[in-house]
């Protein structure tokens, strides 16, 4: 699938699809940009029809489902926007305001597929194991440390025992440290780095959770994961930064946030209000 583009390999085969088939390819073909963010129902019913052609128009074109369909339109439709993520920017004749609104299409697709990356299911738990853990433990290198220094802020700010670090020695001393029940976050939009690979070993043989926010592929991390908090896959990765996919991170890193407070936010309101009134006065 990486040899041609989907949207390519559509018109290829168009004279293979079924009627029905061809109504939806058709409709995906005139309307690509519009794909990420629709429901199986809603293709079905724009392209006049059926759900069920839809599900085996994925299957054909070998996307497997609706869902993988919408992550590969999304990242090609990303390159079409000029790919303002890779180094061949600079060759570009984009102004300051036209990679301003390059940029917030790619952050909101980015956020906007979350939704259908990320298990309801897999969500849940990791939010159960932040409220149960004694520590927690986040960690990410280059563009993925600072959702980790976000994360730890945020959940400290919760009363809870979190660190975040990007340095391997140290993330592993402090998991010889840590005990079944405890929970370590691992950020790697590859989930190829290697000291994230050789961290989530290391706190399997520890008997740690591991979580991991990384984009929706089979990548080592992924599968070594006990938990995967899944990210859209709308980046190269040979890129200029973490731009999409930093935004993509930080939206799961505050949805758990506000999880947390929901469940226990009255008990230590009293510390918040506390923490905010001495603040207030340096301001």
């Amino acid at each position: 699938m990486n040899e041609i583009s989907i949207l390519a390999k559509i018109r290829k085969n168009l004279s293979l699809f079924t009627d029905a088939e061809g109504k939806v390819a058709g409709y995906i073909l005139d309307h690509p940009g519009f794909i990420p963010t629709m429901t199986t129902r809603e293709l079905a019913k724009q392209s006049d029809s059926s759900e069920a052609s839809v599900v085996r128009f994925c299957k054909t074109i070998g996307a497997g489902n609706f869902k993988m369909l919408k992550i590969m339109l999304a990242k090609e439709n990303t390159i079409g926007h000029g790919n303002i993520n890779h180094f061949a920017l600079f060759e570009t004749e984009d102004t300051p305001l036209s990679l301003f609104q390059k940029v917030t299409y790619l952050n909101k697709s980015a956020i906007e597929l979350s939704a259908h990356t990320l298990d309801k299911r897999e969500f849940e738990q990791t939010a159960s194991h932040l409220k149960s853990a004694n520590k927690i433990a986040f960690f990410g290198v280059g563009g993925s440390f600072p959702p980790a220094i976000d994360a730890q802020y945020k959940f400290m700010k919760l009363g809870l025992n979190a660190t975040a670090s990007s340095d391997f020695h140290y993330a592993v001393s402090q998991l010889s440290m840590m005990k079944q029940g405890d929970l370590l976050v691992i950020i790697s939009t590859s989930g190829k780095t290697k000291e994230s690979i050789e961290l989530a070993q290391y706190a399997k043989e520890q008997g740690i959770v591991t979580a991991a926010i990384t984009a929706l592929r089979k990548s080592p991390l992924y599968k070594m994961a006990d938990i995967k908090l899944c990210i859209p896959d709308v980046e190269e990765e040979q890129r200029v930064g973490s731009i999409a996919s930093r935004m993509a991170q930080l939206n799961i890193i505050d949805a758990l946030y506000l999880s947390l407070f929901h469940e226990i936010g009255k008990e230590i309101y009293p510390s918040i209000h506390k923490s905010k009134e001495m603040l207030s006065g340096r301001k």
